[in-house]
């Protein structure tokens, strides 16, 4: 098929528009296969940069929290151990001839070692110097695996979501008419970009609150917060290409202005609807967890803002090249 005669034409017939369809879609899924294979070869950086957000947390957790390493089975243990020593060299006659104050010595260059682990966990990087419990962790023998797999997936349509987008919206042209095709073709590049922004949001910003937030309601329930490799991967990813596509919101409004289904008017009188609607959609597509409902909302409502900003900007500039 040759694309100049696909923008040359006005009307499609059903067959046409199924096999345009399917065509975009063969073409969609080979650039997304090629994507996925040059992750599956750097498939192991790109965990640690996803993890990247986790280790940053539990250092930081690490760091400012007292009881976190202070509270552990062996720190106790040790603790205990060096104050029962003391007792007895005090109240057992036949204790063995032991200067307490070397007791004392010993309890304290233990203290003095566990706060300057404390201290490399604030500095160091990666997974390296955290303690085992407090890393990720595998349940089952192929959970490490199809963690590996899922990622190299999800970052392979990442990297090709400029092509993948493309295929997406040339489809859509293949039903507008020559001069809504345009303002599609233009859009193409923004789409890819917002949906870019849209994952690394959640992956730089969002995805720090959320797990402060779930690490902080498992300390008032009480409960260990052990989490697994495939859960942690599955809650980043999924949300990561959630926010993607919620950062479509300003295009999609501005195309469809442009092709007359909607106007600015009708989109500002509908902004109390939209508003709750945005946060309804975070509900629902979020974990029900209140930072991640309210970093999803809020820019999705100012995302629609920018959509009708655009749309205002168009409209001007039409009006003065009418006028000139």
């Amino acid at each position: 098929m040759v694309e100049n005669d696909k923008l040359s034409n006005s009307t499609m017939s059903l067959g046409d528009h199924l096999e345009e369809l399917r065509t975009r879609l063969i073409l969609a899924i080979l650039g997304l296969a090629v994507g996925v294979i040059v992750c599956l070869i750097f498939g192991t950086k790109i965990i640690k940069f996803i993890e990247k957000p986790y280790f940053d947390v539990m250092r930081k957790r690490l760091a400012e929290s007292d009881t976190t390493i202070d509270e552990s089975e062996h720190v106790v243990l040790m603790n205990k151990f060096f104050s029962n020593v003391a007792a007895r060299l005090e109240s057992d006659p036949n204790a063995p001839l032991l200067d307490k104050a070397s007791v004392d010595y010993l309890a304290k260059v233990f203290s003095q070692t566990t706060d300057q682990y404390k201290k490399e966990l604030a500095g160091s990087s990666g997974d390296k110097k955290l303690p085992h419990w407090a890393r990720l962790q595998t349940l089952a023998p192929p959970e490490a695996f199809v963690s590996y797999m899922k990622v190299s997936m999800i970052s392979g349509l990442i990297l090709t979501c400029p092509w993948v987008f493309y295929q997406i919206w040339m489809f859509v042209a293949s039903g507008l008419y020559s001069h809504e095709r345009l303002y599609v073709k233009k859009a193409i590049p923004f789409s890819a970009i917002l949906f870019i922004l849209g994952a690394l949001f959640f992956l730089f910003v969002v995805s720090k609150l959320s797990l402060k937030f779930f690490l902080m309601f498992g300390d008032i329930m009480n409960i260990a917060s052990n989490w697994t490799l495939q859960k942690y991967v599955s809650f980043v990813t999924i949300l990561m290409l959630v926010f993607g596509i919620a950062f479509q919101t300003p295009i999609a409004i501005f195309i469809l202005n442009r092709v007359g289904m909607v106007s600015v008017r009708s989109l500002r009188k509908s902004r109390k609807y939209v508003f709750l609607g945005m946060f309804v959609i975070a509900a629902v597509v979020t974990p029900p967890d209140v930072i991640s409902q309210v970093t999803l909302g809020v820019p999705l409502y100012l995302l629609y803002e920018l959509g009708i900003l655009l749309c205002v900007i168009a409209a001007k500039k039409r009006a003065k090249q009418s006028d000139a």
